[in-house]
């Protein structure tokens, strides 16, 4: 039975425009309330990476820890307690009901973790997302706290600096543009959902597939990863067991292409009975009988691909993913799991060959390799007619694959489950999460990704309108 896992460190809503308040941090900020509460408006200026802010033309530290503002998701990230301090209010905290309180001029706000109610001078306000906690880093709305203390907030998108203009005694100035890493943001309202949990049960696993509101049709699929021997981290019987059954699913799968010991049926049908999968379901190695070519309709780099030719045989899929690293695509997570993973053995050599061979995986343009990811995993979703749903399980997340027998350990926390209909959406959050966590759990991870360019996989998908990059997180805890 797979252990309960709490995510010690919270969760990224990036559904709205959030920054990190280090109310935990005793940061020693130069606070001069009387310059900032003068006659003249206080602006100050962050840019992205940069551990210094400037303060009316004036360069000092953020924080005593080297703390630099972060673009994750199009979302700026950056410390509040400076601001409000610089602006001459206060930034308090209470551990017993873990709330935030900000005090400028006149006015005080009250925020608490969890909660979506706030209170603005003692009157009840209901916010989009409730405030969360990151690595010891309180995150607030500050759509919410610039409206409700008057400050502008505007983004240079060629210098990626923030310009936060506070007027005396908190008269607003209208903005010129919103705290965001991208100028065309859809509005909240078109936003996809991402459900997560912080549990890793096979109970909460029901539980985050269920929030979804999906009803697979006909003969469901269940893909995912049988995991290759000895040693990988692929997910566990006991743990996914009771959903595939609750959806009376086949578990499919598809032969490698890089030697190993599923790359032959025979032999990954022996692998399937050791790791117990037929215990909990039937299972049906997709190309056992060869491939199936299908049209990739949002196709740019290659315009077909080639599955398993039993994907015919089914009506909707739900992709159960282990999201961790890869040595190739830098990270595996919904879209590596709808492409490669349904690919046929001879099917994954053209993604990532991006169209240039059938019997050869290696070697081919790293670009257009995640491009070719991103279009074979849509040309799957169009197939089924959009009828799968996205789940991604983030535990044992180490920076190697399921497809490794002896992947390295990991060095990040297990995290929970996320689950989407918008699997751009989904693999983003699950990113999110990586780049919001300590770098020194996550900072592997991170090297990993970013020496493939795996970003660029999502950044495809979005382009050719696989999915979304922004997305509203809502806990079902």
């Amino acid at each position: 039975m797979a252990q309960k896992t709490k995510f010690r460190q919270g969760i990224v809503f990036a559904a709205v425009i959030v920054i990190i308040c280090a109310v935990f941090a005793g940061i020693a900020f130069k606070n001069n309330s009387e310059n900032a509460l003068a006659s003249e408006e206080t602006v100050i200026t962050l840019t992205i990476g940069d551990p210094n802010l400037t303060l009316n033309g004036n360069s000092m530290p953020i924080d005593d820890e080297g703390t630099s503002p972060v673009i994750v998701s199009d979302r700026t990230l950056m410390p509040v307690r400076a601001i409000i301090e610089a602006a001459g209010g206060t930034v308090s905290w209470d551990d017993a009901s873990r709330t935030a309180s900000l005090t400028y001029s006149d006015d005080a706000i009250l925020l608490t973790i969890d909660s979506t109610t706030a209170y603005l001078n003692d009157t009840a306000e209901t916010l989009d997302v409730a405030p969360v906690i990151i690595n010891d880093r309180t995150m607030l709305p500050i759509r919410f706290i610039s409206e409700s203390f008057g400050f502008t907030v505007e983004w240079d998108e060629t210098t990626q600096t923030v310009t936060i203009t506070i007027t005396p005694n908190g008269e607003e100035i209208a903005p010129t543009s919103a705290v965001t890493g991208s100028s065309s943001a859809p509005s909240e309202d078109s936003l996809p959902t991402v459900y997560m949990t912080t549990e890793i049960t096979p109970e909460s696993l029901v539980e985050v597939y269920n929030a979804i509101g999906f009803e697979p049709e006909g003969n469901v699929a269940v893909k995912m990863s049988t995991g290759e021997p000895p040693n990988s981290n692929y997910l566990r019987p006991e743990l996914i067991g009771d959903l595939i059954q609750n959806v009376n699913g086949t578990i499919v799968e598809c032969n490698t292409a890089y030697g190993g010991s599923r790359s032959e049926t025979a032999m990954h049908r022996q692998v399937i009975e050791d790791h117990g999968f037929n215990d909990i379901a039937n299972v049906d190695i997709m190309d056992e009988d060869g491939s199936m070519e299908i049209p990739i309709e949002k196709g740019v780099t290659i315009t077909k691909n080639y599955v398993g030719s039993h994907l015919a045989n089914y009506d909707s899929m739900i992709s159960l993913a282990h999201f961790k690293g890869h040595a190739m695509a830098g990270f595996g997570g919904a879209i590596k799991n709808m492409s490669i993973g349904v690919a046929s053995s001879e099917g994954k050599c053209y993604i990532h060959s991006a169209g240039e061979s059938m019997t050869s995986p290696w070697g081919g343009d790293q670009d257009a390799f995640c491009e070719s990811m991103a279009e074979a995993a849509s040309s799957v979703t169009d197939y089924l007619d959009g009828k799968v749903v996205y789940i991604n399980v983030m535990n044992n997340i180490s920076i190697d694959c399921d497809c490794d027998g002896n992947p390295s350990e990991p060095d990040m926390h297990d995290v929970g489950i996320l689950a989407s209909t918008d699997p751009v959406a989904l693999d983003q959050a699950c990113i999110d999460i990586v780049y919001a966590t300590d770098r020194s759990e996550s900072g592997t991870l991170i090297d990993r990704i970013e020496s493939r360019n795996g970003l660029h996989t999502l950044e495809h998908a979005a382009e050719i309108g696989y999915g979304s990059r922004e997305y509203e997180l809502v806990s079902i805890d």
